[in-house]
């Protein structure tokens, strides 16, 4: 009975010191600058830098840059929409939440405005 009061202690203590972190949101500060995004495509990184400011996000990737507004819903959420879409494809706006926040970056999750599937990714302020 001694070892099963122990785990259960044990298991009660670690909920406890799991529900006290707090994740960082300082999202504001991640609402204009210059920024950097990496991910991997089919297993080849991908580096995508962007410049945000309170209305536009203009992207460059892969020597091609595009323009998008910008439209903060609160501090850790934002829809983007391509000024100028190639395809429908690229009419549909994205949402984007800023899931945690540190010194460097933020991570955030992304889909379709609408969608159900997300994507996750890290961003690193560089100005």
């Amino acid at each position: 009975m001694k070892i099963n009061n122990r785990i259960f202690y044990l298991f009660m203590f670690s909920i406890l010191l799991a529900s006290c972190y707090d994740v960082e949101h300082n999202c504001a500060q991640f609402k204009t600058g210059t920024f950097r995004f990496e991910n991997k495509i089919n297993g080849v990184k991908k580096i995508t830098v962007f410049k945000r400011t309170e209305s536009l996000e203009i992207e460059t990737y892969k020597g091609k840059t595009d323009t998008s507004t910008v439209r903060w819903i609160n501090d850790c959420e934002y829809v983007l929409r391509k000024l100028h879409p190639k395809n429908r494809q690229e009419e549909k706006a994205l949402d984007i939440r800023i899931l945690s926040t540190s010194k460097e970056g933020y991570v955030f999750e992304y889909g379709l405005v609408g969608s159900e599937k997300k994507q996750k990714g890290t961003v690193t302020k560089i100005k």
